[in-house]
Parts: C-alpha cells; structure tokens; sequence
C-alpha cells in the first residue's frame, strides 16, 4: 500500500490541513497529562484539561463557526484498519508524533458495505492539523512508517469532534437502514470481520484484507 501526504492532491477529497492556528501549548498538555499504552489504543472524547486551553475557544469559534465542541485524544499503538466510522460534522486530528491515517469515501459505502481495496493511506507530520471531512471514513490513527518500518514510538492525536460525538448510543427505533450502522453518539461503524468490534456486535461491513501496516511491504 502507498502511503501518501496529507499535502498532495490525493488528500483534497478527504479533507485539508488547517493553518495559522498555535497548538504548541496544546500538544504539549496532551504529551504531559494523558497515557500512551504500548500495545493498544485508548480514546477519550473530551478532556477538561485540552478544553480549558484558548485553542479550544478558537476551534470553535473559527473551525466550527460557533458550534460547541469537544476537545479529546487518541493515544496509543496501533497498525490495523479493522473498521471505520464517519459523523455528522468534520473532525480534527492533530498528532504530536508523525501518523498514519486510513482513509475512504463515505460515498463509495454501498449498504453499509466497502471493500478495503478502497482505502487509502496518509502519512501526517507532527504538529499538524487536518480536517477530516464528514464525508470520509477513518477510524483510529496508525503508527508512522518510514523507511519501510512501523515506527516504535506509537501516537498522541488530539481530537476535536462536535460536542457529545463518540459518547453512548441514543436509544432510537431504526427507521433507514443506516441506523443498523449507529455504534456511539454521532458514530456511524463498519467493522471488518476480524476485528474486536465486530465480535462485540458491530455491523460487518469491510470486506477483504483488514490493512496491517507492519506488512506493508
């Protein structure tokens, strides 16, 4: 799998990479305060110590025009696609060691079905920041590659999402099909079989090789 930039042309129907904002003191905070386990991955919707910074303010002010927001993290290690969500409303990621993101097109999701030939890889510098667009299917960060090798650091991603994103399921009555794919709060999944999610009930919707990039050879 070719893993390309988050600044090449490949990127632009995915999202963009956001600038003239200073989350220096952000990462900071997010290396000094939150764990980064070794061999798994751990996600928090909100943090009241990243929201409490400005930044937060201007995410929502300028970002979100206006909207309320959540300011959390994804840390850990990880190489494997395994599923992918989309919400209503963009997210931001912004890492504080260089990633990997796993990235598709919600328009190419046929009955909640994708095949991961799909799917395509963006390598993403620390420190900068990238709109995810509501339109695209992601799920957690991976490991930098470089050089051929996953990179042994593991990750600390900010992430910035609408307000209570990611947080319990509403109880609903399922009314259009999508609504068998709604997995948290503003959380629409698709699991690929092999993958912890689906054996918790996620609907299996990825088809083919669940991506690892420790094999990307």
């Amino acid at each position: 799998m070719k893993i390309k930039s988050v600044f090449s042309n490949s990127f632009a129907k995915y999202g963009k990479v956001l600038t003239g904002y200073d989350v220096s003191e952000l990462l900071n905070k997010l290396d000094e305060t939150t764990k980064k386990p070794e061999n798994a991955v751990i996600y928090e919707p909100g943090d009241a110590g990243l929201e409490s910074l400005p930044i937060a303010r201007e995410f929502s002010d300028n970002a979100y025009g206006g909207m309320p927001i959540q300011v959390g993290y994804c840390n850990g290690f990880n190489t494997k696609l395994n599923c992918l969500e989309w919400h209503r409303g963009s997210e931001l990621n912004i890492p504080s060691n260089d990633i990997v993101l796993l990235l598709a097109s919600l328009s190419s999701v046929k009955k909640g079905k994708l095949n991961t030939a799909a799917v395509e890889a963006f390598y993403v510098p620390k420190g900068t920041i990238v709109q995810v667009y509501e339109t695209t299917l992601h799920y957690a960060p991976c490991n930098a590659v470089k050089g051929g090798e996953v990179s042994k650091e593991g990750f600390r991603v900010i992430v910035v999402l609408p307000k209570d994103t990611n947080t319990e399921k509403p109880a609903l009555k399922e009314i259009d099909f999508e609504d068998k794919l709604l997995w948290a709060r503003n959380k629409w999944l698709i699991a690929h079989p092999d993958s912890s999610e689906a054996k918790a009930g996620a609907f299996v919707g990825l088809s083919g090789t669940n991506i690892d990039l420790a094999k990307n050879k």
